[in-house]
């Protein structure tokens, strides 16, 4: 059942493209994709046992079947210890019928009691607890994935893997999960249903890996891949699982109707509005690998409220994306102008390009914009993935009706690799009309000149058609990216011209040709002081103005220190250096009343940062910044308190302040927010977040419950209430806009 073979006698013999940044071009080299003997990977493979027995999802793996199979093989351990046997034993068992495949893991470990299993929350964070984590890759193509997730407290995670590496886990589907902890660790018991999933019809083989998690101890352990220079998300990396074909899907319709009720009281006006409508979710498997998502009348009465922030920045800040109808399929409308992105710690140079970024429908200028109708297909039709996506939006006092349009088509080849197009048509502001094209590459290998290291090239042209706009309306750029364990390097060039303007997409800044580079070495020295890993980082970031030709802003940043220990508490920058030069070329009001006129500024700053474990029921992280701030000095406090009683509760709260000494005057940017959930169950959960930040002077408190008592039904209750500080300086708050809302959906599956 289980075996060990080549990469090359599973895979095409891969061609070698080396790619080199040259004058803003590539040059290609067929040797870097030729694969030497020293450089193949072995690809772990199981075949699953096809049953007919009743599986019963309970988290005890008591039937017959589970005792009668065998496992997949052992892990390995990825980290502390590269390629030793894990320092606690798991054993992993796959079974499918035609509708469901059905995974069974024993955690064994010798210290039960000291398992960390902090939050059952649904899609909780897996970065400080025990956790177990799959990744199946139904086309096989090595480079998106379905993700799912728990830790010993049964926490339903699920999410989606796209771009080889990247996660999005607002993303939810239908499947049944359960844990159950023993006297000797933990058991996972999961049934995900084959109509959840889009997966090539007739094809036998699926990319599968399955990762734990002891985090005690900082280990993890791998079933493939299992080296330090590809990490779990990397789909590549993964094994495979054989005996897939011959699954079934019905006729691969789901129907989701919901019922969604608002009361919003408007305390400027006294008015009460109650609003109670139906809506229809519909998502129907045109193939096992295309699928058809509709929505009528969409509520979003679930979503979460975004996190508070204070620009202090010249340009635009970007909200993340949580309202699930946009989810699906996230990764088919992901585009090159993204990334790379940075190491954890280093500044990102704030110059992405998106010319689709969903938040531009359903609202305009932060007001919820209702959606009458969207549609949406996504999926792959033979080796190319395809994105279409069409809505319609209703009136309303400020904006009438629009339609919006989206279109991407991405073709594959070699193993991780695509040339790509993207069309956007739409532009939620009133009375403005918009339309964007555009075009990418992307060369990526995991065998890099046959060293077995990560190499990622790629480019993109994008333009952007307004009307009475004929020129400047262009952005393109190249970057090539080495990610790898010790060494992790980039070199970025991207041009944003002036009337480059994608009305469905978001850009920060303009009217620059943007030069970055950097460097990080981190390096495994396990044996010094109970380092876990160091991190050391040296970053440059250039803007000139297509204006001028001249300097517009540029950054060095330096990470001297930055070392995690294996108890978990780290010292994640300890006098880290940012040397930043800044050119205006009309005044800025940074704050109420505080404007900064035209001219140049030096600036030196510096930051420490340290943090202790999160595995402790009390825990937290303090970020200090000082230095120069523009014309003056200011100092920047960040700190985070949290306190759990695993795994029922839980309560963060944090506080941002910036204290700002300028001659063009004094200001303090505060930000303070506290989080604290409850946990009936993993599948009733209440959460409240408290807000205040002193630029708007408004405190907001928003409180939700979600209960799911059968997988696909949900319950969301949701209460809204603002408070408006009016004198600054004072403690008394007057009650502002106060909203109720609920929302109940039901799946059919046919």
């Amino acid at each position: 059942m289980f075996s060990v073979y080549p990469n090359s006698n599973l895979r095409k013999l891969r061609k070698g493209i080396a790619l080199s940044l040259v004058a803003c071009t590539f040059q290609l080299s067929s040797d870097l994709w030729s694969q030497t003997e020293s450089g193949q990977d072995l690809v772990r493979s199981h075949a699953v046992q096809i049953i007919s027995n009743e599986i019963t999802i309970d988290g005890v793996l008591d039937e017959a079947v589970w005792k009668s199979t065998s496992t997949i093989g052992d892990l390995i351990q990825r980290e502390p210890k590269t390629g030793q046997a894990p320092s606690e034993r798991t054993e992993v068992y796959l079974l499918r019928d035609t509708d469901n495949l059905y995974i069974g893991i024993e955690a064994y470990d010798s210290e039960p009691d000291k398992m960390v299993g902090s939050n059952m929350t649904r899609d909780a964070s897996t970065r400080s607890q025990d956790t177990l984590q799959i990744i199946l890759d139904t086309f096989h193509d090595q480079r998106n994935a379905y993700y799912f997730a728990t830790n010993p407290s049964g926490s339903l995670i699920d999410g989606l893997v796209y771009g080889n590496q990247n996660l999005n886990t607002d993303w939810n589907t239908i499947w049944d999960m359960r844990v159950k902890r023993t006297e000797q660790g933990w058991t996972m018991e999961v049934a995900i249903p084959f109509k959840s999933l889009n997966f090539p019809e007739g094809e036998d083989t699926w990319g599968f890996n399955v990762s734990r998690k002891v985090f005690r101890k900082i280990e993890e352990d791998q079933w493939s891949g299992g080296r330090l220079e590809t990490n779990f998300l990397q789909v590549d990396a993964a094994g495979e699982i054989s005996n897939m074909d011959g699954i079934e899907q019905g006729i691969g319709l789901d129907i989701r109707p919901f019922l969604a009720t608002s009361f919003l009281h408007t305390e400027a006006t006294g008015e009460e509005d109650f609003d109670f409508e139906p809506g229809l979710d519909v998502f129907y498997n045109i193939t096992p690998s295309l699928k058809l998502t509709g929505t009528i009348n969409t509520d979003f009465g679930e979503t979460e409220v975004d996190a508070r922030q204070i620009n202090l920045t010249r340009f635009s800040i970007r909200f993340p994306e949580k309202r699930s109808f946009f989810l699906e399929d996230v990764g088919v409308f992901s585009f090159s102008s993204f990334g790379p992105e940075s190491p954890p710690g280093v500044p990102d140079a704030r110059a992405n390009v998106f010319p689709f970024f969903s938040r531009r429908i359903g609202l305009v200028n932060g007001q919820e914009v209702p959606i009458d109708v969207g549609l949406k297909l996504t999926g792959k039709v033979g080796s190319a993935d395809v994105g279409f996506l069409g809505v319609r939006t209703g009136d309303t006092d400020s904006v009438e009706g629009k339609n919006f349009m989206v279109g991407r088509f991405r073709q594959n080849f070699f193993e991780r690799s695509y040339i790509g197009g993207i069309f956007t048509s739409g532009d939620p502001a009133a009375g403005e009309d918009s339309k964007t094209f555009g075009t990418d590459i992307n060369l990526a290998t995991s065998d890099f000149l046959g060293l077995r290291k990560n190499f990622i090239a790629n480019a993109y042209v994008l333009k952007s058609d307004n009307e009475g706009i004929d020129s400047d309306d262009l952005s393109f750029g190249v970057s090539a990216h080495y990610p790898n364990q010790v060494w992790d390097g980039m070199l970025v060039f991207r041009e944003i011209q002036d009337n480059f303007d994608p009305g469905l997409g978001f850009v920060q800044r303009s009217n620059v040709r943007m030069y970055r580079g950097g460097i990080s070495f981190n390096p495994r020295i396990t044996d010094f002081l109970d380092i876990e890993r160091m991190q050391h980082d040296v970053y440059y970031t250039r803007f000139d103005s297509l204006e001028t030709g001249e300097l517009e802003s540029s950054e060095l940043y330096v990470s001297f220190l930055d070392w995690h220990f294996n108890s978990g508490d780290a010292i994640h920058s300890m006098f880290d250096y940012s040397g930043e030069k800044e050119v205006l070329i009309e005044p800025f009001e940074i704050s109420p009343g505080v404007i900064l006129q035209p001219g140049s500024y030096k600036m030196h700053r510096w930051k420490s940062n340290f943090s202790t474990a999160s595995k402790r029921n009390l825990s937290g992280s303090i970020t200090a910044e000082w230095g120069d701030f523009w014309s003056g000095k200011a100092e920047n406090i960040r700190a985070r308190l949290v306190y759990k009683i695993a795994p029922w509760f839980r309560i963060r709260t944090e506080v941002d302040q910036t204290f700002a000494d300028l001659p063009e005057g004094k200001f303090t940017a505060r930000i303070m927010s506290s989080a604290f959930s409850f946990s009936v169950s993993p599948r009733l959960t209440f959460s409240n977040l408290v807000q205040y930040d002193n630029r708007s002077r408004n405190l907001g408190w928003q409180s939700r419950m979600q209960w799911t008592p059968k997988p696909g039904n949900d319950l969301f209750i949701s209460i809204n209430q603002g408070w408006i500080n009016q004198d600054t300086g004072s403690l008394r708050f007057t009650v502002a806009d106060t909203k109720v809302a609920a929302k109940f959906q039901y799946t059919y599956r046919f």
